[in-house]
């Protein structure tokens, strides 16, 4: 018996050993294998994608995020989104209704502050992709008959609007859709180590360049219209996982003396006026993070509360305006370990 044991042993050792070898050079090869970094222009912003390859694919992201301009921008006459916001309705694909499904869910969620229809009032208001004056009382509510989130259907691949005037508008969740897009397109090819960033919305896997967990700065909110303040409120340790920032604090103008920010409410058609001066959520992918984010600005913190109570797979850093109107910061318990201030 004790020999038998002997000789179970000794085939197992070789094996042992050629396992133990095989693990160290896949850790040498992986500690050697270089990290790219793209940089380029998409969306009217800016994305860097860093990501541990040796080989370079800026071809292959930057095409799949044209698929997604061809699917979600306003600007690009031929996209789907154009297509059908010049008609009643049209045929969409499968990306833009992964996007406008999750669309649709996150309004329900946030009973309509989240709401992909309220460009008119964007545009009316001269934040959108149209400069125009301060609207009156009366031209807000002839625009507030063809707002609303449930104006739109989708029936299988087609979608259909009540009103020829609904506008679809998917800036508020097409940057998080284009970061998911380029981390599903490395996750393809392999690649476990990467952070995809799109005009400041992220997703992150593994390790980064200097072999620890990714680190992502949460800006300071002030005043900034040229964009050009990087002052840090925090620095959150946040790896495997997506974060999305909306924010009042760079979009906004100031007539008679009073300040207007860029977040309308879809179901007042005016300009948010609440506490909140920037909304930060962590989630498992960035479309929703993306959503959520731009929600939590039109509810306002109580209310945004409220919704996280019943998504605890979400995580939030809120900076808000107190009873003082000094700068205060709320976030929710699961977050509290990732933090440096």
């Amino acid at each position: 018996m004790e020999a038998k044991r002997k000789k179970q042993l000794m085939w197992q050792v070789p094996f042992l050993l050629l396992l133990i070898i095989g693990t160290i050079l896949i850790i040498r090869q992986q500690r050697s294998m270089p990290y790219q970094t793209d940089k380029g222009g998409i969306f009217g912003t800016f994305y860097t994608v860093t990501y541990q390859s040796d080989k370079n694919l800026q071809k292959e992201i930057e095409a799949e995020l044209m698929k997604v301009d061809s699917a979600l921008s306003m600007f690009n006459e031929q996209s789907i989104i154009s297509h059908i916001n010049r008609e009643k309705g049209g045929k969409a694909n499968e990306m833009f209704m992964e996007v406008f499904n999750k669309a649709m869910e996150v309004s329900k969620e946030t009973d309509g502050a989240f709401d992909i229809t309220v460009a008119p009032l964007v545009n009316a208001w001269g934040f959108g992709f149209k400069n125009g004056e301060m609207p009156t009382r009366q031209q807000i509510d002839s625009i507030r008959h063809f707002i609303g989130w449930k104006k739109v259907t989708a029936e299988g691949m087609n979608i259909k609007k009540s009103d020829r005037r609904v506008m679809l508008d998917c800036s508020a969740i097409a940057k998080g859709y284009g970061v998911d897009m380029v981390a599903r397109l490395l996750k393809k090819k392999g690649i476990t180590n990467y952070m995809v960033e799109i005009g400041g919305e992220v997703i992150t896997s593994g390790i980064n360049p200097r072999r620890v967990p990714w680190r992502i700065a949460v800006i300071k909110p002030t005043d900034d219209t040229l964009s050009v303040s990087n002052e840090h409120q925090a620095v959150l340790n946040v790896t495997d996982k997506a974060m999305a920032t909306s924010g009042n604090y760079r979009r906004f103008y100031y007539k008679g003396g009073k300040r207007y920010a860029h977040t309308i409410d879809p179901k007042t058609g005016y300009p948010v006026q609440h506490n909140i001066l920037s909304a930060t959520v962590l989630a498992a992918d960035c479309t929703t993070a993306d959503a959520y984010a731009t929600s939590f600005m039109v509810m306002g913190l109580e209310k945004a509360k409220a919704i996280l109570e019943k998504h605890p797979e979400l995580m939030a850093y809120i900076i808000y305006n107190d009873k003082d109107n000094h700068s205060a910061v709320w976030f929710t318990p699961s977050l509290k370990d990732k933090i440096e201030e």
